[in-house]
Parts: C-alpha cells; sequence; structure tokens
C-alpha cells in the first residue's frame, strides 16, 4: 500500500474563537473552504486535505512547539510564487510572522516561509520544486 497523502489534522485550541476567526480567512487563500460550522468544531476542506479547528477542553493549556506534542503543520504550495502571494496575504491580516519567504537547506529548492496561529501553533507554507529530497544525489538534514 502507498498512501494518497493525510487526509486531515484537527487542532484542539483554547482560544477557539480567535482561531476559527483566523483560520476562516486563511484557509481561502490556500484553497480550503468551510464545510462545517460550529460553536465546538470547524472543518475545512480542498486540496485533497482538511484541518479541523476544535475547541478544547483545557483552557489553561499553552502551546509549546517544543514540548510533546504537535511541532508545526506545514501546508505544499503549489509554485514559489503562491508562497509570495501567501505572504502578502498574511501582512494583510495581521498574522504572527515567524519569517518571510526564503530558501532553505531541507530539499533542492526548499522555499517557505512561517508564521503562527492565535495559539501559537508554528504553520508553515512551502514549495519544493521536482522530487525534493527524493531527488537523485539530494541529502537531508534536519537538524537544519
Amino acid at each position: 500500500m502507498e498512501i494518497n497523502g493525510v487526509a486531515h489534522t484537527i487542532l484542539r485550541v483554547s482560544k477557539f474563537d480567535q482561531c476559527v476567526a483566523f483560520y476562516d480567512r486563511l484557509m481561502p487563500a490556500l484553497g480550503l473552504e468551510a464545510v462545517f460550522h460550529s460553536d465546538e468544531f470547524v472543518y475545512y476542506v480542498g486540496g485533497r486535505t482538511a484541518l479541523g479547528i476544535r475547541r478544547a477542553e483545557f483552557v489553561d493549556h499553552v502551546h509549546r512547539e517544543r514540548a510533546p506534542g504537535l511541532d508545526h503543520l506545514c501546508f505544499r504550495a503549489r509554485s514559489r510564487e503562491d508562497v509570495d502571494e501567501l505572504h502578502r496575504h498574511l501582512l494583510a491580516i495581521g498574522a504572527d510572522m515567524v519569517r518571510a519567504p526564503e530558501e532553505g537547506p531541507w530539499a533542492p529548492g526548499y522555499y517557505s516561509l512561517s508564521f503562527r496561529d492565535p495559539e501559537g501553533i508554528r504553520l508553515e507554507v512551502n514549495h519544493v520544486p521536482g522530487k525534493g529530497v527524493l531527488a537523485e544525489g539530494a541529502t537531508f538534514d534536519p537538524g537544519a
């Protein structure tokens, strides 16, 4: 068997209303639309990807990127221009930018940006041309 991608990711957040407002502005820019919207759960679908935002039961928990659990979530763009266009959108909506678009050492041609949602969860959008780390002669350094 070879999987056909990741079907969905569900994020539990204590700042539910702030996160939903943020993701309602972010997801359409990534081609995802809300197919379910309630006071406890929102589900976005598009591009063979789905992301859910669920209200956390433990609201005193603070997300820490390097603690056990989710480190960050990365979406793949179809082009460098898409990454640049998203950067302009993120600036327009006042996103908490970690870094502007730049090339990185993780794969040949790796180009990405990074930002945080209101919960403090780091999100990344990247573009990797061709086969990325699967290309002949490519190396992968997770410490880079």
